[in-house]
C-alpha cells in the first residue's frame, strides 16, 4: 500500500504518513457499512439523539486538541480552528434536538383516504470533502445524514488524513456503532469508482466544479442522489448609504478568514462610487493591521496557505489582473519564509474580465471594483458562473432586501457576511452546485420521501 503524507503548511515539512487502503480493505469497509445500516436505521431516534449529544460533548471537551490538529495539518490559525470544532458541536446538538420532529410522518386527508408522508433513510452516503474546513465540511453533512438513520463513508482530502482518521475515532469514542461512520484513505480515482458500487446509495460532494461535474455524471448514470457544493465568487456590495466603516471592517474579516481559503466568503467587492474612496481607505487600513505569521499564535490573523499549488493559482490570478490594468494597493504575495505564507493583496481599478472577477480566488486576495449605482452592482454581481453567497450593505433595510432578491445566489447576508448555520440551508445555484446541506432541507436530501395511502 502507498502512503499519504501529512504536511505542516507553516513549515512545508512532512509531519506524518498514513497508509492508503487497498481494494480489499475498501471492500471490507463497504460491507461493514451495509451491515451497520441494517441496525442503525432501526435504532430508536432517542438512542441516536443521545449519541449525537455525546459526540457534541466530546468535541467541546477536546476542542483545543482537535483545533491544534487542524492548525498543524491544514494551517488554519488556531483562533479560528478551535471555534470550528465548537461550531460543529453546536450543529450536532441542533440535529439531536430536531431530528425526531423532522422524522415525524406527515398526515394528510383527501376524501375517505388517509394519506401519509413518511421519511426513511437511503443507506450508505459517500461524502467526498475538501481540506479547508477539515472538521466542519465533514460534520456539516454527517450530522443530519446520521441523525436521519443513514450511515456515512468519508473520502477526505489527501491534505488532511490525520483529521479524517481522528473524526472516525471521535465517533467510535462517542459510542456510535462500528461501521456507522468510516474513513476511507483512497485517491480520487477509487472514490469515483465507489460511486458506481451498489453499496453506495448517495453522494455528498464539496469541491471544485470539474470534479463535481464528474461526480454528478457517475451518480446520474447510476440513478443515485447527489448533493454538490462547488465553491463561489461571492459579491460584497456596498451601496451609497451603507455604514462604510462597518462594511470595511466586516469585509476584511469575510475576505481573509481562513487565509481566504473558503467558499462562502467575500470574493468580489463592488462599491458605489460615492463611498468608494472612503471604503477603500478603510479596507486597506484594516488589512494592513492583520497579523501574519505562526498559526499557533493566538494573535495571528493570517496563517499559511495549504500548499504551494494553491499559491501558484493565486499568483497567476493576480498577475493577470495587474497585466490588465489593476492597481495593487497592497502588493502582498508570496513571503520569503518557510512554509506556504502569502501576504494579503488588495487590488483596485479592477474590471470584470479579469480572472480575479471571473474565477474563484481561494486565498488572501481582495479585488475592489467601483460601480455607479445598485443596478450596475447587481449586473456585475450576477455576471458570474457562480452563485453561492452574497453580502449587501445599506442602512435602508428595504433597499437592501430589494437588492438581495435580485442576486442569483443561494444565500445573502444583509449588513453581514454569510456564515453557515445549522438551522439554515447551505448551498448555491449555477456552477456553485445543487442541493442543500443543513436545516430540514439538507436533512431530507438523503431521505426517501415515501407517500402512503391508507384505505
Amino acid at each position: 500500500m502507498t502512503g499519504i503524507s501529512s504536511i505542516n503548511p507553516a513549515t512545508g515539512k512532512v509531519i506524518g504518513k498514513t497508509e492508503m487502503h487497498n481494494e480489499e480493505h475498501v471492500s471490507q469497509i463497504l460491507k461493514r457499512s451495509a451491515q451497520a445500516f441494517k441496525e442503525w436505521k432501526r435504532t430508536d431516534i432517542s438512542e441516536r439523539k443521545e449519541l449525537l449529544e455525546n459526540f457534541a460533548r466530546m468535541l467541546r471537551k477536546n476542542k483545543q486538541q482537535y483545533g491544534k490538529l487542524i492548525t498543524t495539518e491544514m494551517g488554519k490559525v488556531i483562533k479560528q480552528a478551535v471555534p470550528e470544532v465548537a461550531k460543529c458541536a453546536d450543529m450536532f446538538d441542533h440535529f439531536a434536538g430536531n431530528a425526531e420532529k423532522m422524522l415525524e410522518s406527515e398526515p394528510a386527508k383527501e376524501g375517505s383516504c388517509d394519506l401519509m408522508i413518511h421519511y426513511e433513510p437511503m443507506g450508505t452516503v459517500l461524502a467526498i470533502k475538501p481540506w479547508n474546513f477539515p472538521f466542519w465540511q465533514v460534520l456539516s453533512a454527517a450530522s443530519h445524514v446520521l441523525a436521519g438513520g443513514n450511515v456515512m463513508l468519508l473520502k477526505h482530502s489527501s491534505y488532511v488524513p490525520m483529521c479524517a482518521l481522528e473524526i472516525e475515532n471521535i465517533f467510535l469514542e462517542a459510542g456510535f456503532p462500528e461501521g456507522v461512520f468510516q474513513t476511507l484513505l483512497i485517491d480520487g480515482k477509487m472514490a469515483s469508482s465507489l460511486i458506481s458500487r451498489d453499496e453506495v446509495k448517495a453522494v455528498s460532494f464539496t469541491g471544485g466544479y470539474d470534479a463535481g461535474q464528474k461526480v454528478a455524471e457517475i451518480a446520474a448514470h447510476k440513478m443515485k442522489k447527489f448533493v454538490l457544493e462547488l465553491g463561489g465568487s461571492d459579491p460584497f456590495i456596498i451601496l451609497d448609504d451603507a455604514n462604510v466603516g462597518m462594511a470595511a471592517k466586516v469585509g476584511v474579516a469575510s475576505r481573509f478568514i481562513n487565509t481566504g481559503q473558503t467558499c462562502i466568503a467575500a470574493k468580489r467587492f463592488m462599491v458605489a462610487e460615492d463611498v468608494a474612496e472612503e471604503f477603500t481607505e478603510r479596507f486597506v487600513e484594516h488589512t494592513l493591521n492583520l497579523k501574519i505569521g505562526d498559526p499557533m499564535d493566538p494573535d495571528t490573523d493570517i496563517g499559511p496557505m495549504v500548499r504551494n499549488e494553491q499559491m501558484l493559482i493565486l499568483e497567476d490570478q493576480v498577475r493577470d489582473a495587474i497585466s490588465r490594468g489593476a492597481k495593487a494597493l497592497i502588493p502582498g504575495g508570496r513571503m520569503a519564509v518557510e512554509g506556504y505564507m502569502y501576504s494579503p493583496t488588495v487590488l483596485a481599478e479592477v474590471s470584470s474580465e479579469m480572472k480575479v472577477m471571473r474565477e474563484e480566488t481561494f486565498g488572501p486576495v481582495a479585488p475592489i471594483i467601483t460601480v455607479k449605482d445598485e443596478k450596475e452592482a447587481i449586473e456585475i454581481a450576477n455576471d458570474s458562473e457562480f452563485g453561492l453567497g452574497a453580502s449587501v450593505w445599506s442602512q435602508d433595510r428595504d433597499r437592501a432586501m430589494r437588492v438581495a432578491t435580485e442576486l442569483e445566489t443561494g444565500m445573502v447576508g444583509v449588513n453581514s457576511f454569510c456564515t453557515p448555520q445549522a438551522c439554515l440551508p447551505f448551498g448555491g445555484v449555477k456552477k456553485s452546485g445543487m442541493g442543500r446541506e443543513l436545516s430540514k432541507h439538507g436533512f431530507y436530501e438523503f431521505m426517501n420521501i415515501k407517500s402512503v395511502k391508507l384505505i
